[in-house]
């Protein structure tokens, strides 16, 4: 499973690289008017620059930060301090959806660079982010299922080691149930499949939209925006790293795949950074097509993101048993949540 994840991302940067340029290649200017004072082609490079380097550390912090919890009893993912950081972290995903990533889709899709027909006709933003909520879906469900049944088969063990069976003093009782195996944690075996699945997909969905800031960011000469970008990316990719490096931890990966995952999340934003730098030459965010492929990008990772945070994340921790059996700790993780969607719905005031 980890393997296909591994692939299936390393294809998607690739087909990025070749296609973006043909995509952003376009030089059409639409008469946006920018403030001359910000626009300033060498501050900036410095500022991007600044910009590669601290989204670069403050992503792999956040991504780290959880997979290293293990040994702090106190953040353990038993433990309730864990669950209610996640759902702080849930609270980021969620606001990034819909505070960041639709509005911006919606602005770029309104635009009156674009034709009226299609685009002031029908309202693509949320018919797209509709359609990617729904394959979200599909796709949670669908690998989760096929993942149980290879299980079954016995043609998949979740690398928790041998065939589970239990030795205990000098009585061995080895009788191997497939599809009922628990992690070295206590982790039902479905419960573990429905970790990793989430990891992945959640993942995947953050690559998309990090590297389509990133790529924005790259591609701007002017410093005022810039500098409300850097800072409002190095807290949401901390805090974004956080939720999904809960996820990784669930999920019990060994090392090595815990290690390349959280490396594709802290590479994504600084390599669409360095690719917008590439092709800021060409590059005119007021083109149509420009507009059109981002904007779409932008509605189909909002459905993802939003999907991910309501479903996978919150109420899958909301209705499941730890946070039923306490209302005390219900209440602390809604405070968690409010104030990490909170937290990142301010910073759309400067992003």
């Amino acid at each position: 499973m980890a393997n296909f994840n591994i692939k299936h991302i390393a294809i998607f940067f690739i087909l990025i690289s070749i296609f973006t340029p043909r995509v952003l290649s376009v030089v059409e200017d639409c008469g946006a008017e920018e403030d001359n004072s910000c626009v300033n082609k060498s501050k900036a490079l410095s500022l991007k620059i600044i910009a590669i380097v601290s989204i670069l550390i403050t992503s792999m912090i956040g991504v780290c930060l959880p997979l290293f919890t293990r040994s702090i009893p106190a953040l353990s993912p038993e433990r309730s301090l864990f669950v209610i950081v996640k759902a702080f972290a849930a609270g980021i995903i969620l606001a990034t959806g819909f505070m960041h990533v639709l509005p911006d889709s919606f602005d770029m899709l309104s635009s009156s660079c674009l034709k009226e027909n299609p685009w002031h006709k029908f309202p693509f933003t949320g018919f797209v982010a509709m359609l990617s909520a729904i394959v979200t879906m599909a796709i949670d469900s669908i690998a989760t299922s096929l993942y149980s049944k290879k299980h079954k088969a016995g043609i998949v063990n979740p690398e928790i080691g041998q065939e589970m069976n239990v030795v205990a003093g000098t009585h061995v009782h080895s009788h191997y149930h497939p599809g009922s195996f628990s992690t070295k944690d206590g982790v039902d075996g479905k419960k573990l499949l429905r970790y990793r699945v989430i990891a992945m997909v959640l993942e995947l969905g953050i690559i998309v939209h990090s590297i389509v800031i990133g790529l924005s960011l790259g591609a701007s000469s002017n410093t005022c925006t810039i500098k409300g970008l850097v800072a409002a990316l190095c807290f949401h990719q901390m805090f974004e790293g956080m939720g999904l490096g809960g996820c990784i931890l669930q999920a019990e990966y060994k090392f090595l795949k815990k290690a390349i995952m959280a490396f594709f999340f802290a590479v994504t934003t600084p390599f669409g950074i360095a690719l917008g730098i590439a092709l800021s030459s060409t590059y005119e965010e007021n083109s149509p097509r420009a507009l059109i492929t981002v904007g779409l990008l932008n509605a189909s990772s909002a459905g993802l993101l939003i999907y991910m945070a309501l479903v996978d994340l919150l109420a899958a921790d909301f209705m499941g048993d730890k946070l039923q059996g306490s209302v005390k700790l219900q209440i602390k993780s809604y405070m968690a949540v409010l104030l990490g969607a909170g937290g990142m719905s301010v910073m759309a005031i400067w992003a």
